[in-house]
């Protein structure tokens, strides 16, 4: 017999510690409605507090939903369609469940169908690693469930949470049309001046758990990093103690580089890696939202295939694997191509975004193409000034004009 009483109480101890003073966009976006729910992201970002966040501000002490973590100890001799067969029986209408990759027993995605499948009244709402293959899961998940995205904390984000502001949220297109207006609007309107966080966030702001401990955030940063090399990827097929390092040395080589241009040959003698394991280390690390990978577009995507420019995924991550050697003018294009790569609300496809010959990024909202520079205040449209739709992403500049956009308003994205 499972032992429900038990479960009730993690569930409602772990809901009673979680605050709802404030909430991510993502929690009013996802169409809670629908009977199966995953959330991706990489580790570090909240996705436990947004599902804990739902089920206290909607179920509160409510026996009709539970909340449970895969990896507890509970589901090395118990199933978790039992479970959730008892649950039900009992009433129950929602059931949370917290990193689904860690589960021990056999496929979780094909214990979710059968949930899904055998008990047609039940919700399901599910976190995983970004590194998921939840689309191609044997399962067939992706044609039963609504999947959503978490990134980390955007600079908006964290100026809202650290002054309390209710800060508006810019689509590109207004952004690229009324930069002026929007930057007025926010330095005025609101009386903020966001060249004062900016640094800090590039630093320590895009994990949430900042607003525990800053003193040793870095150190936390090192540990998802860590978690993610070491517990995430070691579902690959011979991966060893080995592999950590080298993986490590990888991102090392990338978080000293400013930025970094791949010589695939080059970098395998360096790690000691055949060339298509490391390329495919490459693609598996921007899947787990390690690194952010640039092509031609001329040329397309594939996995064998070298991308033209690596970024690591945010600038947090260079300040927690080479502080002494981080690069400002390569933290201003991680930053760019981070805010520019996020879910955003309201838009049906994400942007589009390659390698240009000429510039730094080309911007594709499938309308138009925009061509960026990214740079400091003093940059100029020199480089790219004779293309149609080219602009610069200036930073330290807080309101912009003409075509000279101030960089911080691409964190107001999402």
């Amino acid at each position: 017999m499972i032992e429900l009483d038990t479960l009730y109480q993690q569930s409602q101890g772990a809901a009673a510690f979680v605050s709802t003073t404030y909430t991510r966009e993502l929690l009013q976006r996802i169409d809670w409605k629908h009977r199966l729910i995953a959330i991706r992201g990489p580790r570090g970002v909240g996705k436990t507090t947004l599902l804990l966040q739902h089920l206290k501000l909607n179920y509160s002490n409510s026996p009709k939903a539970l909340y449970v973590t895969l990896d507890d100890f509970f589901f090395t001799e118990n199933r978790l369609i039992d479970v959730a067969k008892e649950f039900y029986a009992k009433g129950g209408k929602v059931i949370y469940l917290d990193e689904v990759h860690k589960y021990p027993q056999i496929n979780w995605a094909q214990e979710i169908k059968n949930i899904y499948d055998l008990l047609p009244k039940l919700k399901v709402a599910f976190t995983g690693s970004s590194i998921l293959k939840i689309l191609n899961e044997q399962a067939d998940l992706s044609r039963r469930a609504l999947i959503y995205d978490l990134q980390g904390l955007s600079l908006r984000e964290y100026i809202d949470l650290t002054e309390n502001k209710n800060l508006p949220v810019f689509s590109f297109e207004e952004i690229i049309n009324h930069h002026h207006e929007l930057a007025s609007q926010i330095v005025h309107d609101y009386d903020l001046h966001p060249l004062q966080f900016f640094q800090t966030y590039l630093q320590e702001g895009y994990y949430p758990f900042f607003l525990e401990n800053r003193d040793i955030y870095l150190y936390r940063v090192r540990e998802v990093l860590k978690l993610i090399i070491e517990v995430d990827l070691n579902y690959l097929p011979d991966y060893t103690i080995t592999d950590h390092v080298k993986i490590n040395r990888l991102l090392y080589a990338i978080a000293s580089s400013a930025p970094f241009k791949p010589n695939i040959s080059k970098l395998s003698e360096r790690i000691a890696l055949n060339r298509n394991r490391l390329t495919e280390y490459i693609y598996l690390l921007e899947r787990a939202r390690l690194l952010n990978l640039m092509h031609s577009r001329r040329k397309g995507v594939s996995s064998l295939q070298k991308p033209e420019k690596i970024y690591l995924e945010n600038t947090n991550i260079a300040y927690a694997l080479a502080p002494t050697q981080v690069n400002h003018g390569s933290l201003r294009e991680t930053f760019f191509l981070n805010q520019l790569s996020a879910p955003q609300p309201g838009r049906p496809f994400p942007l589009v975004i390659t390698y240009p010959e000429k510039g730094d990024f080309l911007v594709d909202n499938f309308e138009n193409s925009y061509l960026f520079e990214v740079g400091g205040k003093n940059k100029d449209l020199r480089q790219v000034g004779s293309e149609e739709n080219a602009f610069i992403a200036a930073d330290g500049i807080e309101i912009g004009f003409g075509r000279k956009i101030p960089l911080w308003l691409f964190g107001f994205l999402y």
